[in-house]
């Protein structure tokens, strides 16, 4: 597409913009969270109203702001586009860095969306490779980094069992001989299983989960669009949760509905599979509230047809009565447009009491809510295996005060040998350790 033609789009994405700021969120986040939360009258926008911060390098010095009793320290940095954080037995812990696979030049409306989301530092090209970080004298805090696997295609999810590691590009599920210790693999691996790609990846990042035998793996797999924009055809076993046999590759749906399932883990207490979930775009500020749920084997949980149950959106068609009907509430709101692409059930010792027996979730944020909301990592406590109360900011100050500049983006968290939350900062390209202050 030429440059003028990429202009002339943008203006006119500004002045659509321009023209719906008074469509500002109405609801208070808090009233959106939780098993019930708030769900205003839908809108509808051909592109919908946006406020994008510009990204901009976190400073010498600066860090964000973590709740009181803890503290906060930098153990890596560039990185391009950490992603996905993964502990190995032995206390290594690989980070995962990825790009999008390119977009097809045909979409005018993803390449608009994409040069506005871009402008904050959520896009631009990423290192499509692994690294690992080893702390060799146990402190937690001094890291080496190795080049531990390269020239992979968009990779997301990781997952080791026995002497095997499965990488999730964003094509296909592959898999690679590890052995303990290893700094680096350098052998081909070969495809487990083919997994939804395509031309138009539109979520592309899959998210993957190993079950406590070993002998499934779990592959969170988003849509191909906002709400069937591309085609129903374009949607085959995608806003699904695929089962994949370690020792086959076959592999089926396990649950569908969950327009982007982006978090896979399982809940110490009750040992049941959860999902964090991104909802829908382009229907209002206050719409639809991204959230967390655990996840029945066979379930339908609304995508394209409804939200929140029987909430029906219109823009599907032709409408699907039959599945809106059995369509499953979520557990779990955590406000609209969030953006959850990280959870972690903490195990760990380290922290304060009151962060054992619940999840941290990193939000990467909204760009199409004003004002903006997520770019943080809260804390929800859980009871009986269940969520309880309100999400707790835990790590805050990646948007400025004035929402104008962003300086990271949480995704994926994992826990050290030593207790500590890591936190992948795909803008910032930073890695970060939260510890007991």
């Amino acid at each position: 597409m030429k440059k003028t033609t990429l202009l002339s789009l943008l203006a006119v994405s500004v002045s659509l913009t321009l023209a719906g700021c008074d469509q500002a969120a109405k609801i208070d986040p808090a009233r959106q969270t939780g098993a019930n939360p708030e769900l205003p009258p839908s809108q509808n926008f051909l592109i919908p109203p946006m406020q994008v911060p510009s990204g901009t390098p976190w400073k010498q010095g600066e860090k964000p702001s973590v709740a009181e009793g803890l503290k906060i320290e930098k153990v890596a940095e560039g990185f391009q586009h950490p992603r996905q954080l993964y502990t190995l037995p032995n206390g290594d812990i690989l980070v995962v860095e990825a790009g999008g696979p390119p977009a097809p030049t045909s979409q005018p409306k993803e390449l608009i969306t994409g040069m506005i989301k871009n402008a904050s530092g959520k896009g631009g090209p990423g290192g499509n490779r692994i690294t690992l970080l080893r702390n060799s004298n146990g402190d937690g805090k001094t890291w080496e980094k190795h080049p531990f696997l390269q020239n992979l295609y968009s990779p997301f999810g990781v997952q080791l069992i026995g002497d095997t590691l499965y990488v999730a590009n964003a094509d296909a599920l592959m898999k690679y001989h590890y052995e303990s210790g290893a700094t680096s693999i350098t052998g081909p691996g070969t495809v487990l299983a083919d997994l939804p790609g395509g031309p138009i990846n539109h979520h592309w990042t899959k998210s993957l989960l190993a079950s406590p035998d070993g002998r499934k793996l779990y592959v969170g797999v988003g849509s191909n669009s906002n709400i069937t924009e591309n085609g129903i055809g374009a949607e085959y076993r995608r806003a699904d949760i695929l089962e994949v046999d370690v020792a086959s590759g076959a592999s089926r749906i396990y649950a569908s509905g969950l327009r982007n399932p982006t978090g896979l883990q399982w809940e110490p207490q009750t040992g049941k599979l959860w999902a964090i979930v991104n909802e829908r775009d382009e229907i209002g500020a206050d719409l639809v509230p991204d959230y967390m749920t655990s996840v029945q084997e066979g379930g339908f949980y609304g995508w394209p047809y409804s939200y929140y149950g029987q909430h029906v959106d219109e823009r599907a068609q032709p409408q699907r009565p039959d599945l809106v009907a059995k369509a499953i509430r979520p557990d779990y709101a955590l406000s609209s447009h969030v953006a959850p692409l990280g959870l972690w059930f903490y195990t760990g010792s380290n922290l304060p009491e009151e962060y054992r027996g619940g999840a941290f979730i990193s939000e990467h944020g909204s760009w199409n809510r004003k004002p903006l909301n997520g770019y943080q990592v809260v804390w929800v406590a859980f009871k009986d295996g269940k969520p309880v109360g309100l999400p707790k900011p835990v790590v805050t100050g990646f948007l400025t005060e004035d929402q104008k500049e962003v300086r990271g983006l949480p995704v994926g968290m994992t826990m050290d040998k030593q207790g500590g939350l890591m936190i992948a900062d795909d803008a910032g390209n930073v890695v970060w350790r939260v510890t007991a202050q």
